[in-house]
């Protein structure tokens, strides 16, 4: 996917070449919104993980640059663009409905109207959703019982607690334990936590890595030699995942971007039972808001923590550096039980991506500020 996406964005550039300049179509320049095309590779990498099938988001977005369109065949969200944007004012639409109350949603001017959109909005992702979810259960029940099924995260959910459950415990019998198979606005509520988790955030942690990278040339450089040690500039990438974990000095760049400018400003965790915490009793259905930004750049965990410096992350004999002050001290995925579950996943996308553009490409900022 990421050598569509530099497919792409060659095209575009040789359209800007001169006639003279054709005869060398790698040396191309083109000048683009990152966090854009970002989030439409994050959000093609999400949908195939969770349904195995293909939005074509990305080529969706070069066909509004490009006067020559590509199309794909059977793509599952026939209007995948409109989905990405609808999908990105749902998520905008979480603060007003978090900040403003019921009589401010309902009555003030020029509220009401967003909200009505937003509600609106909502109901255009929840029915795209729920159309993908029909779809899929369909074709499943017109396949015989045994049939071999994906191993994606849509299938996977539809068959829980069904006779096509693979994984169910043949020694449990129903007198042990009371199971049922999920229902379609349980399986939308998990589609909905996977895109939320997996789209807007690495695609915004990619584009302040950008800006932050670009506005220090050493760690740039150090960055690009690593890249070319692992792979070599001038030859096509084969990429394993043996190799992406030696990327050393670009896990610390990725994990200095997110503790610099945390993406997840706050963890809520909720108490079911009174407890006593920091020496203080706390009644039960207390929420605790956990400033994470404000952990990610304490100076007790952190030393000059305005300070653009991935060498915090580099490992010295197995060990982390004296410049991580404490485990939690760096929680961008959270912790504890409810840790999130894709951050292999995360750190894996976020790696394949710094590989791909900065290892073939001579990036910088259009506006240094």
């Amino acid at each position: 996917m990421s050598q569509e996406l530099e497919g792409y964005w060659k095209y575009l550039g040789n359209l800007n070449l001169s006639k003279d300049n054709l005869k060398n179509l790698n040396d191309w320049q083109i000048e683009i919104d990152m966090a854009e095309w970002a989030r439409r590779f994050t959000s093609d990498m999400i949908v195939i993980l969770i349904t195995d099938e293909r939005s074509y988001t990305m080529a969706s977005y070069y066909n509004l640059h490009s006067p020559v369109k590509v199309t794909r065949s059977n793509p599952l969200i026939e209007h995948s663009e409109r989905f990405v944007k609808a999908f990105g004012d749902y998520l905008f639409g979480f603060h007003i409905f978090m900040y403003f109350g019921y009589f401010s949603r309902r009555y003030r001017p020029g509220i009401k109207d967003l909200v009505k959109h937003l509600l609106n909005n909502r109901d255009y992702v929840f029915e795209t959703l729920d159309n993908i979810i029909k779809k899929r259960r369909k074709e499943i029940e017109e396949m015989p019982v045994g049939t071999k099924l994906g191993h994606d995260m849509l299938t996977s959910l539809i068959i829980t607690n069904t006779e096509r459950d693979m994984n169910e415990d043949k020694n449990i019998t129903k007198d042990d334990i009371t199971t049922r198979p999920m229902t379609d606005a349980e399986i939308r509520g998990n589609l909905l936590d996977a895109l939320i988790a997996g789209v807007d955030t690495m695609a915004n942690t990619f584009s302040f890595l950008t800006y932050y990278v670009c506005h220090s040339h050493h760690v740039k450089q150090k960055m690009i030699d690593e890249i070319d040690t692992i792979f070599p500039p001038n030859t096509p990438y084969n990429w394993k995942y043996v190799d992406l974990i030696k990327l050393e000095y670009c896990d610390a760049v990725i994990n200095e971007a997110s503790r610099i400018m945390s993406i997840a400003n706050d963890i809520p965790r909720y108490i079911q039972n009174s407890t006593e915490l920091a020496g203080y009793q706390w009644e039960a259905g207390t929420t605790f808001h956990m400033n994470i930004s404000g952990i990610h750049t304490n100076e007790n965990y952190w030393p000059n923590p305005e300070i653009f410096d991935p060498d915090r992350f580099i490992k010295k004999n197995d060990v982390m550096n004296n410049k991580v002050g404490h485990k939690f001290s760096f929680i961008p995925f959270g912790g504890g039980l409810r840790i999130c579950p894709g951050r292999k996943l995360a750190m894996i996308e976020l790696i394949s991506l710094v590989v791909e553009i900065f290892g073939k490409c001579d990036v910088e900022l259009v506006d240094t500020n």
